[in-house]
């Protein structure tokens, strides 16, 4: 879980993640993948896998602890309409949530958003699969994203059901409720199975801390 969790030393810096939640389970009873993402798809981009996971928990400590930014982490977007919808953040319109620009009206109820999004983030376990840069800037983690959020995605004929109570059925996209994953981009895409080999590879390559 990412909750009082600092940069570890022995975490790659370009990789794949897979965020799981309390209570969502597969069939079989093992935990189900509800988020899979990336990061640095350009040549130029700069942002470490640890960058991007920590912008999706928010702060821990600083000026605003609990807090954190939903206009720089579509992830806390979503959860944060879902909490919304669902009336457990209250006082705060959705317009103003999902406002691209915040506004001054509603700063006070979009920071407790902020700290209700961040405590429900924090405590889903994260796995991470390693996917480097190649020497010219390109990667495999854009093909391996798209392929996983189809593979596992409801609305492209995944198995894995979301549990009645999963909150994100509040979610304003229904893009979300329909796949089963905090995701919207891929989730009604096919997959090219050959991908599973490229993906098989990049497992048996990455080296799990001790």
């Amino acid at each position: 879980m990412l909750s009082g969790t600092t940069r570890p030393a022995d975490w790659p810096t370009r990789g794949v993640y897979f965020f799981f939640e309390p209570g969502e389970v597969r069939a079989d009873g093992r935990p189900r993948v509800v988020r899979v993402g990336t990061h640095a798809l350009t040549a130029t981009s700069r942002t470490t896998l640890w960058t991007r996971l920590s912008q999706h928990r928010g702060h821990l400590a600083g000026s605003n602890p609990g807090g954190g930014n939903h206009r720089g982490s579509i992830f806390r977007l979503h959860v944060g309409a879902a909490l919304i919808t669902c009336g457990q953040v209250k006082g705060l319109p959705l317009s103003a949530w999902l406002s691209p620009e915040p506004l001054p009206e509603h700063r006070g109820a979009e920071g407790d958003c902020e700290r209700a999004v961040s405590a429900y983030i924090s405590q889903m376990p994260v796995l991470w699969l390693e996917v480097p840069s190649r020497a010219d800037g390109t990667s495999d983690r854009g093909l391996v994203e798209a392929t996983v959020i189809a593979l596992l995605s409801r609305a492209a004929g995944g198995v894995d059901r979301a549990s009645a109570g999963w909150l994100g059925h509040h979610a304003p996209n229904q893009a979300i409720a329909d796949s089963g994953l905090w995701n919207v981009r891929h989730v009604r895409d096919g997959y090219d199975p050959m991908v599973l080999e490229c993906l098989a590879g990049y497992i048996q390559q990455t080296t799990l801390p001790p």
